[in-house]
């Protein structure tokens, strides 16, 4: 049986961690926690559990992952953030996976529990994730929504069964986020050399919520849907508008 290390990266999360760690404590060999000290009782959570739980400041997602992933034990690596879980058919999946000793690269779709409902559309569901890899070949990148680059480039195996996200439990709190990443997206973009003018600035926002209310089918996520969408679009509108500003205060416009 291969053995695999379920690495976690927390901060702050002492209604989450708890469920994380229940999910992933029959199927692991080694679970580390990092943690970007914590001023709840997170750690005192961790500490009821199994795991090797270090404290270092944050260093943003990417930078934060990958430290973490060298302090794992074993190079085979299931990657969570503390608001997830694994559901039982997921569970089974990867155990199946370990007895097979099949150290491959693997991904899971990711469902999202939304103020108390599971989004099933909105461009949030399936919401594919590459989440078991060789670390040694492996690399995150990316400032927010980072994402993982293999080298070299390796054939993907889907796991059946969900990751369950517990994402935000008010509506407030995805608004808070929203705010949050649109800077740190604008920033990311700009450093990228990526431009936009005042269309884009509307044009973006009311085409992203388009695009997932009716093509990716957010109606049918009832009320709950058309605000996961509103505010998906607010944020990308909040997104090209911190840009535009960027342009404009170093003279850089379109």
């Amino acid at each position: 049986m291969v053995l695999l290390s379920v690495v976690i990266i927390t901060f702050n999360e002492e209604r989450n961690i708890g469920r994380c760690l229940d999910s992933v404590k029959e199927i692991a060999d080694d679970i580390l926690v990092v943690d970007s000290f914590s001023t709840d009782s997170t750690e005192s959570i961790c500490r009821k559990y199994a795991v090797n739980f270090i404290q270092r400041k944050w260093e943003g997602y990417s930078l934060s992952k990958n430290f973490a992933n060298t302090q794992a034990k074993f190079d085979w690596i299931l990657s969570l953030d503390a608001d997830e879980a694994l559901s039982p058919q997921l569970q089974r999946s990867l155990t199946e996976l370990k007895q097979k000793h099949l150290p491959v690269t693997a991904g899971f779709n990711r469902l999202t529990n939304y103020c108390g409902k599971w989004i099933h559309h909105s461009g949030w569901y399936p919401d594919f994730k590459i989440r078991v890899f060789d670390r040694r070949i492996t690399s995150w990148d990316g400032i927010i929504h980072e994402s993982l680059l293999i080298d070299p480039p390796q054939e993907v195996l889907r796991l059946s069964g969900d990751c369950l996200h517990y994402s935000y439990y008010t509506i407030e709190e995805h608004y808070h986020q929203a705010q949050k990443f649109s800077g740190l997206s604008a920033t990311y973009l700009f450093d990228k050399g990526k431009r936009t003018n005042i269309i884009g600035v509307y044009l973006r926002p009311a085409m992203k919520f388009l695009w997932n209310y009716f093509i990716r089918f957010g109606f049918l996520d009832g009320s709950k849907g058309f605000t996961v969408c509103r505010i998906a679009s607010y944020e990308n509108y909040l997104k090209y508008s911190k840009l535009l500003r960027l342009q404009q205060a170093r003279k850089d416009v379109l």
